[in-house]
């Protein structure tokens, strides 16, 4: 039943399901990788119609169609660093629920994160980053305050925000239902933390 995501649209807890399903595969090495071929890429030329919004950090060790093995037109992706929100990508992640119908939005951080990592340190040292990064390190020095400067709390705790942000957007929130799951790097599983 490798393709069930493609014979039928269900609810929030189902989709979610079924991307844990694809997460323990990727896990375990079992990967089917499905719907990556020419026909999908026909089928989905024309519309797409994803089954979950993924707000996920830019880290290249975690592409959310790999970690929950799914294939194309499955999953709208929107990426930045850290996950972290502004307009332009509370709009991307609005346009799932609201013109696909996504059921479900995503947000996923992960171990050892680069962002937050830099971040901290930054801080913690209190010293100005370079360019617009100073953006970056603006946008998760509340989860900085909230967990000692640590990075894996840090994490945590922004994930946690950034879902609670999204769960009070009514163009998110009254369309979808909004989770928040950590990756870990090192076993490749992910765990629902909100």
């Amino acid at each position: 039943m490798r393709d069930e995501l493609v014979a039928w649209r269900g609810t929030a807890r189902q989709m979610w399901a079924m991307l844990e399903q694809g997460n323990r595969r990727w896990a375990a090495g079992t990967s089917h990788r499905p719907r990556q071929d020419p026909e999908r890429r026909r089928q989905v030329a024309a519309s797409q119609s994803p089954h979950a919004v993924v707000l996920s950090c830019i880290d290249s060790r975690v592409p959310p169609e790999v970690v929950f093995d799914a294939g194309i037109g499955d999953l709208l992706v929107v990426r930045t660093a850290a996950h972290t929100l502004d307009s332009l990508v509370t709009a991307a992640v609005q346009y799932g629920p609201q013109a696909l119908r996504a059921p479900l939005v995503v947000v996923l951080g992960h171990q050892r994160c680069g962002a937050v990592t830099a971040a901290a340190r930054a801080l913690r040292r209190r010293e100005t980053l370079p360019g617009d990064l100073p953006h970056l390190v603006a946008a998760l020095e509340p989860a900085y305050a909230t967990s000692d400067g640590q990075v894996e709390p840090m994490v945590r705790a922004h994930i946690l925000r950034t879902v609670s942000r999204l769960r009070a957007d009514p163009l998110v929130h009254g369309a979808a239902t909004v989770i928040g799951a950590y990756y870990s790097l090192d076993t490749g599983l992910m765990s629902r933390v909100a």
